[in-house]
């Protein structure tokens, strides 16, 4: 008897409501429940709340049952929130991080404005009534902000990407430099700052626990903590969690440590040996892009990570990944926006977000960069002579980058290309979802093959068959390459934002030009069973669509 679903993030019933004649639809890992987890603080109500980057929102979670109410939903006026505080009166301290904004909720739920004019705010810490904020920036500064009105008090600058802070046992805010692997502190009422340890794993957040032991969270693959005993010798104890890409941590009335991930979300309580608890299990932030090999594994590209189902059919193991991690998902490498995929023998290509196409061989461990400064690079797929092949979204361009890393513009003039693939033939398709079409590239000139489509996104070839996601409709729709007709093939797909809710324009860019949240993709691959692989962004899992024998 199966499990009685629980709630996603996209449906409260937790069900798969895609429907098809022609297709069985099923899921190769469980929804996700959170689309990643961010900075976390407990609240006067005793939950642990929740801020969530990538949807834009904030939930409320019962440590002991898992249950999770959102607070600050993704159409309010909070854009990217990414840590939190609360003050003395019990009001809700925000950092909204990609506009730069720190915002102030009510307990009766009032937002309003504290300050626009902080760059990349991110750790936040309240002491009492007083707030003091860091910016996650190269020079970044420390300061403290004034709810009630009032300048800015900046109590330090220099930091190199600050991050989750806290303030001591001995009455200093202590904070993270991300990329200079320190611990520094500072007295919030204005002084030297000083570092406090050197050479810390990635450090990604600093946390006291109730006896005053410092705990810095790393923020690599591994999930280490290191404890730091800042009473005595300064001796240091490093425990491995396994959760990849920790976030931030926070401490309950009891002592229990609980972590959150940016890279696969989830809440979990640790324990001071490095095991873990599940609270709100981990899953996929995205998927966006998805792919297969020839040996049957599954990767999706995961904003932040290179990632796959845990089983790729039926339950059966996805062979020879490295192990699986509960939430039904296996993280193989922490990879900045990576956005689109797709396999190439013994190796798999992708592009980020923040302009580049890479090709990483799973087996070595090694990735090497094809190209840079690309403007949304998202779909790609390998053509017939074995180049890239890129559908350059931004600049309205699919364009092929060679063996040797020479990038060729084949088609310019479109308006917003955002996947490419190719039929037996060799000849190219991409879809653009502002022209709401699928369009052949012949000699350089785009051809209308299919319009009035629904956003179309995700783009495979079966046959003489070509698919779609029009993620507006939330259908995949089939064409045929002989005769031009098409039909509807599925429905319901969990894809884009869930029912109810507008999408967000195009995501802002941190300062420095480094990509926002990501832009939403739902991925689509065909596999060599004649399935088709969807990246269900909107629920969190991979859908397997199998021909159905009632549908041939």
């Amino acid at each position: 008897m199966s499990a009685t679903p629980i709630p996603s993030r996209f449906d409260d019933t937790g069900g798969l409501r895609t429907s098809s004649a022609r297709w069985k639809a099923e899921r190769l890992n469980p929804p996700s429940r959170l689309w990643g987890s961010n900075g976390v603080a407990f609240g006067p109500d005793g939950r642990l709340y929740v801020a969530q980057f990538l949807a834009g929102q904030i939930s409320a979670v019962d440590p002991a049952t898992g249950d999770i109410e959102v607070v600050v939903p993704i159409d309010g006026p909070v854009q990217s929130p990414d840590d939190l505080a609360f003050g003395a009166d019990g009001s809700m301290y925000i950092t909204d991080l990609v506009p730069g904004r720190v915002w102030r909720r009510t307990p009766e739920g009032e937002y309003t404005l504290v300050s626009d004019e902080v760059t990349n705010p991110n750790g936040i810490t309240c002491i009492g009534d007083r707030l003091f904020i860091n910016e996650m920036k190269p020079d970044g500064r420390l300061m403290e902000l004034f709810p009630d009105g009032g300048d800015p008090v900046v109590l330090t600058a220099g930091l190199a990407l600050g991050n989750a802070m806290q303030l001591g046992p001995d009455g200093h805010l202590y904070y993270p430099h991300m990329m200079s692997d320190q611990v520094w502190r500072i007295p919030p009422d204005g002084g030297v700052p000083e570092p406090v340890a050197e050479g810390v794993h990635e450090p990604v957040a600093v946390r006291f626990d109730r006896g005053g032991v410092l705990h810095v969270l790393s923020r690599g693959v591994e999930g280490i903590v290191t404890r730091v005993d800042l009473h005595g010798t300064g001796s240091r104890t490093l425990v491995t969690s396994g959760v990849a890409g920790l976030d931030n941590a926070a401490f309950d009335t009891e002592n229990r440590m609980f972590i959150s991930s940016y890279a696969s979300g989830g809440i979990a309580e640790m324990h001071p040996d490095g095991r873990i608890r599940e609270v709100v299990p981990r899953g996929l932030d995205g998927p966006y892009g998805v792919t297969i090999d020839l040996g049957g594994r599954v990767y999706a590209a995961d904003h932040y990570r290179l990632a796959g189902p845990a089983a790729t059919h039926e339950g059966e193991p996805n062979s020879g990944l490295d192990g699986d991690e509960t939430g039904g998902v296996t993280t193989h490498a922490l990879m900045p926006f990576a956005h689109g995929i797709t396999a190439d023998g013994e190796l798999l290509h992708l592009t980020s977000q923040y302009g580049n196409v890479r090709t990483h061989h799973p087996a070595r461990g090694i990735t090497r960069e094809r190209a840079a400064g690309l403007d949304q690079p998202l779909g790609i797929a390998v053509s017939p002579d074995g180049s890239l092949v890129v559908a350059e979204a931004g600049a309205g361009r699919i364009v092929a980058i060679d063996g040797d890393d020479t990038l060729t513009v084949l088609a310019e003039g479109l308006d917003h290309p955002v996947d490419v693939a190719f039929d037996a033939e060799g000849r190219c398709y991409a879809t653009d979802d502002r022209l709401g079409a699928v369009l052949r590239i012949d000699d350089g000139t785009p051809v209308t093959v299919a319009d009035g489509l629904g956003a179309p996104q995700g783009l495979a070839v079966l046959g003489d068959e070509l698919f779609t996601v029009e993620t507006a409709h939330r259908r995949l729709r089939a064409i045929s390459l002989t005769t031009g007709e098409s039909r509807i093939d599925a429905e319901e797909l969990p894809v884009g934002p869930p029912p109810g809710v507008a999408p967000r324009a195009d995501p802002a860019l941190f300062a420095g030009g480094l990509p926002g949240s990501p832009r939403r993709f739902a991925g689509l691959a065909a596999a060599p069973d004649g399935s088709l692989l969807l990246a269900a962004d909107g629920e969190g899992t991979v859908l397997r669509l199998t021909p159905s024998p009632a549908g041939a």
